[in-house]
């Protein structure tokens, strides 16, 4: 097959080379009518553009790099659903690369895939976005980066979410339905997410006028296995908490399963929730009551300010984005 050629787009669309690059880089200074003739010509002939071909005309790779270090598959799906979707939208490619935040060389080992693969910039997800070694690594490279849900948003681009309110909101939907001995499962504390999210449930309980039971904070690390666990432990108290909020949604499904396995009744003894409204939070019996956290548009949203940056088409910010509670057959008034 004979490859077609960005000659042969600015032969049928009758403009130039330069012109029909202009369109493909997404660059102002195109009229209208110019933009949708050239769109027209690459669509009839079926023209893909060359990265390669992009790179060197623009010493850029095109390719964004998404970082993550996050136990919660549905989570990291719906992002990669999001940076792909803007991605796709500048004619951009998605890297994906998964590391761990804990290890001692995670500096080393990201510069390492900078010097292999150059991406034009890099999305980070959390814990790895409050990752301070790294941060200053970047900034020294002067590589551009966006943060998902940054603990310590100040001077970055990206995306977050009012997580702390949000947390203290699920405590209210709690303590509506009668709810008092209500217990924590709390998230990674080097998660800036499991930071937020627990002090909008102590938030919750103090406006409530309930004071804090040590018994019923149980550490968990964003994992279905740590909700289990957590949730053994709570059943194995004297003086078992009514309702459990647990600081993500694979820990409120372990600590269903686990409720499951001891007997014990959901919503009818004990109402569970979580945080995130991944695709999980529907596919478990019963359906979970959680707070729905846009994810794939936090991914989008990112990606698209960091473009900004990368592209030099506007003043790149910290995006803001709304929650909503989802209220389901989890939970349930008091008995």
């Amino acid at each position: 097959m004979t490859r077609v050629t960005i000659d042969d787009v600015a032969h049928a669309s009758g403009t130039s080379k330069k012109t029909v690059s202009r369109v493909l880089n997404n660059e102002p200074n195109v009229r209208d009518t110019v933009r949708e003739r050239v769109l027209a010509a690459m669509a009839e002939l079926n023209y893909r553009p060359l990265t390669s071909a992009r790179s060197l005309a623009t010493n850029r790779s095109f390719m964004i790099g998404l970082l993550y270090d996050n136990l919660s598959p549905s989570y990291i799906m719906e992002v990669q659903a999001g940076v792909l979707q803007a991605c796709q939208a500048q004619h951009y490619s998605m890297m994906v690369q998964p590391l761990v935040s804990t290890a001692p060389d995670l500096v080393e080992r990201v510069e390492d895939i900078l010097s292999r693969h150059q991406p034009d910039g890099l999305i980070l997800t959390p814990p790895i976005t409050d990752h301070p070694q790294l941060l200053d690594a970047l900034r020294k490279h002067g590589l551009p980066f966006a943060s998902i849900a940054p603990h310590h948003p100040k001077g970055c681009i990206g995306v977050m979410l009012h997580e702390r309110e949000a947390a203290a909101a699920m405590v209210d939907h709690l303590v509506a339905l009668g709810h008092r001995r209500i217990a924590h499962i709390l998230g990674d504390p080097e998660h800036g997410a499991g930071v937020w999210r627990l002090a909008g449930f102590r938030d919750g309980l103090q406006r409530a006028g309930l004071k804090e039971d040590p018994a019923y904070m149980v550490q968990g690390r964003f994992s279905f296995e740590s909700g289990v666990a957590a949730m053994r432990q709570l059943l194995a108290l004297p003086r078992r908490p009514t309702a459990i909020f647990a600081a993500d949604d694979d820990m409120a499904v372990g600590a269903i399963w686990a409720a499951a396995e001891a007997g014990v009744s959901v919503p009818g003894d004990v109402s569970i929730c979580g945080f995130d409204d991944t695709t999980i939070a529907t596919q478990v019996w019963p359906p979970l009551t959680t707070i729905h956290q846009p994810v794939r548009e936090m991914g989008r949203r990112a990606t698209e300010e960091l473009l900004l940056r990368v592209l030099g088409k506007g003043d790149a910010r910290m995006v803001e984005v709304d929650y909503e509670m989802r209220i389901r057959a989890s939970t349930a008034p008091l008995p």
